[in-house]
This record gives structure tokens, C-alpha cells and sequence, in this order.
């Protein structure tokens, strides 16, 4: 059969199309590929589809590490972590994902040179000091949790007690203080859960107007007492209330002292004995809130901040509200050297490092530290000197920052000594009765009285005495044991056992109060305190002795239905309670108590200093260096 060739006509193909409609097809399906290659790789939400063609990045540092190290598993819900108010970005690097990673740092590093973390790139410099966006809730993260804790030279615990039988008595006593801890928690949990402090006779909570809205300080200040004596049930009751209900979305006035070493020290505390990310989080978000009260002159930090609009301002009774307090901006040097380590971010380490440059070049009338000072002029405003209330913590955060660093921080240790003698030779008194006693100092006249507050001094004098100068330590540690002796007779000379708020030495009265509005006692830790270092220095049995009368004081006094609370006289054999369950009571007093009926090695004084509310905070042991980056040694 003869097919004729009918002319403009194109033959068919296989399937059916002619050439022009293959062309037409080939050209559309080009295209149709061409745009769906353009969508996966180009599209900004196409994560998920680059995931089956291109490798997975290297997980988030530190996140997996939490997890697999502490135990705990990765915190989904944190919340994000903010820039810091002081810093701001570089020009260009708006947009957190073009900033580049930070070096990831093995526990404390190496840190000799002034300039830190200067000497690193632009970019790595300011990604070290402007958090980038977290990624999927997850706060950025490069301390090496796990070398931390392989640098501890003792279990945080210490090791099981091998020898049972022989102390026996030693356990009950410590058991009968978890005891007591479990009823101030359950009371305070049943009746206050999430107020900052318990009300006992009222079984309500009390929230007061130090913390500028924060709430939970009692919960806060228990987690490392509830982690210590191993009650996991109590401090996964704490840590989820950490985690749900503790905001910082709060707009009241604040004390900064009081937050920093209540908030700011539990949660570092709480990080460094569990390596959960909740709060190490925290920790830094609240720092920086802190920041706006050293917007001064000075850079001495005023003592109250405000939450809500940035500003800062002084207490109405610091000498015409002019003031700033020496024991309130001058503890704060612990714990920001740590949220800088945590961090990242410099301006923690150098707004305290700052406020050392500035005490170090003002005069001091006879070697002796004031207790108020402007941070607008940077002058002395009274010379009213005490290492009781105002000035006390002051010199105690001196001794623990040389200690902390793992004694490099010549400067904190030259300062501590410098202070001591001063004090020994102005201050100190030995009253006709023959007790030792440091007097107050107001311009040259001596107050010849010593504050419950000031009855730490013995344990902070024992804890320094190794590290004077030879010559010196036998006197140090003498002297220690008489101050501690001293406050144990407040104690012994009243009806109830317990310590007046201050106590007088004139009119043949010695270690008594003079009057009510001094005869009062709200749990305070400072006598037990003491105990606890001379304990751990001496191992003389007389401190556990005193310790135990303690207990057995509070028991018979202070514990009531509700929970424990304070008295009203302690001169009183039925005295009043003041209905107030104090946070410091379960972060402080009851945590010595424990410590004081434990081993050495029960949060060995190697590894941990205690800031002034009893949180641990630990050692520096990476090759001696210091834990305050980007300062070198000073010199002698």
C-alpha cells in the first residue's frame, strides 16, 4: 500500500505527539525541574526539605552534653535568651545567624592576658557578648559541663561513710537536721508554694518588697540544701517550679544585693551541682537585669534597681538615700565572675572588676573600709565602719574570690589582709570578762558591740588563716576560735539558747543585748557558720557540741505547727514568734548545720567557697588560673 506524504504535515511519534509537541513538552518539564531545585535550595523555609539531600549540621554544643552528663534531658521549654542591655550588635551583624560561633571552651580556660577574649576575631567577639537567637527554645551553651565536674577533686557528696557503727550518734544528729529541712520545705510547700517566704502562724505566704516582683526566693535558696542532703523527691519539687512558674517578667524596685546572692547564687549553685540548662539560663537573664544600677559616675552600682524602667536608685536611710552600701557592692564579685564564665559575656566580670579599680585607688581613714560611699563622686560619706551589718560580706567575698580562683586573684587576697589588720588593730577588743570582740567604728569612737551579722567573722578569719603570712597564721587561727567563742556566749546567755541581734560590751553587761529592739532572732545562720569552718579547721568536738544546743534551741523554740519562725526575745523562756519562716533559714542555717555533722569531703572546701546566702559556687582548679576572664594576676 503506497501512503502519500499529504505536504505541511509532520509525522507522529511513538506516542502520538509530533515534533513541535515534544519540544513544547521537554521545554515545560526543564522548567518544572528547574523550579523545584529552585525551591529547595533557595526558599528561607526549606529546612526540612534540605534535610534529605544535605548532611546534618553539628549539634548545638554543650545541649547533648547536659543531657547525657547531668541525667536530665534537654530542656525544650527555656525560655530565650535576651540580648544583653549593655551590648550592642557590630555594624552589620543584625541578624544573629550571620555572627560567627564562639571557640568552644573547655571548662575554664587558660586567661593571661589583659585583653581576654579581645585578641578573637570581631565577630567571634561580639557572638561571645550578643547571645544569638536561640534555636528551637534552646539557650546558646559552650561551658564544659563534664570537665567541670572531672576537675572536682572530691564526690560533691562526699564518699560513703565506711565505718557506721562508729558514728552512729554523728548520723542521727544529721538525720534529725534533714528532719528538720523536710518539715520547713513540706510546710512551706503546703502553705506558700511559689511566695517568697513562708508565714507559719498564718500558714500564708509573704512576698515583700526587696525582690522587685520575683517570686519563689524560698524555693530558690532551698535547691542546693535539698540537692546536699539528697532529698530528690523535695528538689524535683523545687526544680519544676523553676522551670514553670519562676518569671522574670517582673517591673517592681529590687534590692541588687539581695537578688544576686539569693536568685543569682542558687541558680548558679543549682547549674553547677546538676548541669541543667533551666539554670544557667536563668541565672544570666536575671544578671543582666541587674545591670542598669551600675549606671553611675563611678560605676559603683546604686542598690536599688527597677525592673520596669531601667533605672536605679539608693536606699532612703543610706545617709539621705546619697549612698551606696560597701557590703552590698562589694558582694557581688563571686557571682558575676561566674555569669561571665556561663556566658560569655564580659560586662559581668567587668563591672566588678571595676568597682575593685575604684576601692583600690580612694584613701582609707587608717586602712579601714567605710560603709557608705557615693557612686557619684566616688568619696567616703561617713566613717562608720563595721564588719557587722553594712560592711560585712564585703571582706568575706574578698577572701572567697582569692580562694575561688584558685589563688591567682593576688589582688582580692592582698586587699583581705590589708583589711584584717586594720581591723586587728583598730577594731579589736577584748572585753574585761576576757572575750574577744570587734567593736564599730564611727569616726574614730569605738561602738562597743558586735551584731549577730558580724559573728561570721570567726569562720571567715579561720578560713583565711593558711594563706597569711607565716608568722601570722597561729594568731589568726586563735583569734578565730575567740570571736567564735565570743558569739557562742550570746547564745549560752539567754533563756532560750539562741543569739540576740546584737550584743554590748559596757556596765559590766557582756554579750547581751541592752535592749528589746536588739533582743530578737530570726533564724540567722552566722554563729553556726562559724562553727561549721572551725569545725572543718580544728575537728575540736566543742563545735559540734555548740552546734547541737542549736539544734535542739530551735526545735524547743522556733518550730511551730506551721512551720519554723522566729522569736521576738530571745531573753524569754515562752518568747513570741514573728510568724516568718526566713528563706535564708533552709538556704543558710540549716545547710551549716548539716555540713557541720558531715564529712570533710560533704562539699569539700577544695572545691566549693559558700557566697554569703550558702550557695556553692566552685573552685577554679584548671591549671591554677583564674576564673575572672581577661584579668591577669596582680603582683604582690
Amino acid at each position: 500500500m503506497l501512503v502519500r506524504k499529504v505536504p505541511g504535515l509532520v509525522p507522529a511519534s511513538a506516542w502520538g505527539l509530533r515534533l513541535p509537541q515534544k519540544f513544547l513538552f521537554l521545554l515545560f518539564l526543564s522548567g518544572l525541574v528547574t523550579l523545584c531545585f529552585g525551591a529547595l535550595f533557595l526558599l528561607p523555609h526549606s529546612s526540612r526539605l534540605k534535610r534529605l539531600f544535605l548532611a546534618p549540621r553539628t549539634q548545638q554544643p554543650g545541649m547533648g552534653l547536659v543531657a547525657a552528663i547531668a541525667g536530665h534531658p534537654l530542656v525544650r521549654e527555656q525560655e530565650p535568651f535576651p540580648n544583653p542591655a549593655p551590648a550592642a550588635p557590630a555594624p552589620g551583624e543584625d541578624d544573629p545567624s550571620n555572627r560567627a560561633s564562639p571557640p568552644r571552651r573547655k571548662g575554664w580556660p587558660r586567661r593571661t592576658r589583659p585583653t581576654g577574649l579581645r585578641e578573637l576575631s570581631t565577630a567571634s567577639r561580639v557572638n561571645s557578648i550578643v547571645a544569638p537567637k536561640p534555636l528551637e527554645g534552646n539557650v546558646p551553651f559552650s561551658f564544659d559541663y563534664k570537665a567541670f565536674r572531672s576537675r572536682l577533686r572530691h564526690p560533691v557528696l562526699g564518699r560513703p561513710d565506711e565505718n557506721e557503727e562508729s558514728r552512729s550518734l554523728v548520723q542521727d544528729q544529721r538525720e534529725k537536721i534533714k528532719e528538720m529541712t523536710q518539715f520547713a520545705w513540706e510546710s512551706y510547700k503546703r502553705y506558700a508554694m511559689g511566695k517568697n517566704e513562708l508565714r507559719p502562724l498564718t500558714k500564708d505566704g509573704y512576698e515583700g518588697s526587696m525582690f522587685g516582683g520575683l517570686s519563689g526566693a524560698t524555693v530558690i535558696d532551698s535547691l542546693d540544701t535539698l540537692y546536699l542532703m539528697e532529698l530528690e523527691e523535695e528538689f524535683q519539687e523545687a526544680k519544676a517550679w523553676v522551670k514553670e512558674h519562676f518569671t522574670l517578667n517582673v517591673s517592681g524596685e529590687a534590692s541588687l544585693f539581695e537578688v544576686n546572692i539569693r536568685y543569682i547564687g542558687g541558680l548558679l549553685s543549682a547549674f553547677y551541682l546538676t548541669g541543667d540548662e533551666v539554670f544557667r539560663t536563668k541565672a544570666i537573664q536575671l544578671g543582666e537585669k541587674l545591670l542598669p544600677a551600675f549606671n553611675t559616675p563611678t560605676g559603683i552600682p546604686k542598690g536599688i534597681v527597677n525592673f520596669k524602667s531601667g533605672s536605679n536608685g539608693s536606699w532612703g536611710w543610706a545617709t539621705a538615700g546619697s549612698s551606696s552600701v560597701l557590703a552590698e557592692f562589694g558582694s557581688l564579685h563571686l557571682e558575676f565572675l561566674h555569669l561571665t564564665e556561663l556566658s560569655g559575656n564580659q560586662v559581668f566580670a567587668e563591672k566588678v572588676r571595676n568597682i575593685r579599680k575604684v576601692l583600690r585607688k580612694m584613701d582609707k581613714p587608717f586602712g579601714l573600709y567605710p560603709n557608705f560611699l557615693s557612686p557619684v563622686s566616688g568619696t567616703w560619706v561617713q566613717h562608720h565602719v563595721s564588719i557587722g551589718g553594712l560592711g560585712d560580706s564585703f571582706y568575706e567575698y574578698l577572701i572567697k574570690s582569692w580562694l575561688m580562683s584558685g589563688k591567682t586573684d593576688l589582688e582580692a587576697k592582698n586587699m583581705y589582709y590589708e583589711a584584717l589588720e586594720a581591723i586587728e588593730h583598730y577594731l579589736l577588743n577584748v572585753s574585761p570578762g576576757g572575750l574577744t570582740y570587734i567593736a564599730e567604728w564611727r569616726g574614730g569612737i569605738l561602738d562597743h558591740k558586735m551584731g549577730h551579722l558580724a559573728c561570721f567573722s570567726g569562720g571567715m578569719i579561720s578560713l583565711g588563716a593558711q594563706d597569711a603570712k607565716e608568722e601570722k597564721r597561729a594568731r589568726y587561727r586563735h583569734l578565730a576560735a575567740q570571736i567564735t567563742k565570743t558569739c557562742h556566749e550570746s547564745y549560752a546567755r539567754s533563756d532560750t539558747k539562741l543569739g540576740p541581734e546584737a550584743f554590748w560590751f559596757n556596765s559590766g553587761r557582756e554579750a547581751v543585748a541592752n535592749q528589746l529592739s536588739e533582743s530578737y532572732y530570726i533564724l540567722r545562720p552566722e554563729v553556726v557558720e562559724s562553727y561549721m569552718y572551725l569545725w572543718r579547721q580544728t575537728h575540736d568536738p566543742i563545735y559540734r557540741q555548740w552546734g547541737w544546743e542549736v539544734v535542739l534551741a530551735l526545735e524547743k523554740h522556733c518550730r511551730t505547727a506551721g512551720g519554723f519562725s522566729g522569736i521576738q526575745d530571745v531573753y524569754s523562756s515562752l518568747p513570741n514568734h514573728d510568724n516568718r519562716q526566713q528563706s535564708f533559714f533552709l538556704a543558710e542555717t540549716l545547710k551549716y548545720l548539716y555540713l557541720l555533722f558531715s564529712e570533710d569531703d560533704v562539699f569539700s572546701l577544695e572545691d566549693w567557697v559558700f557566697n554569703t546566702e550558702a550557695h556553692p559556687l566552685p573552685v577554679n582548679h584548671v591549671n591554677g588560673s583564674s576564673p575572672d576572664p581577661g584579668r591577669a594576676p596582680v603582683g604582690h
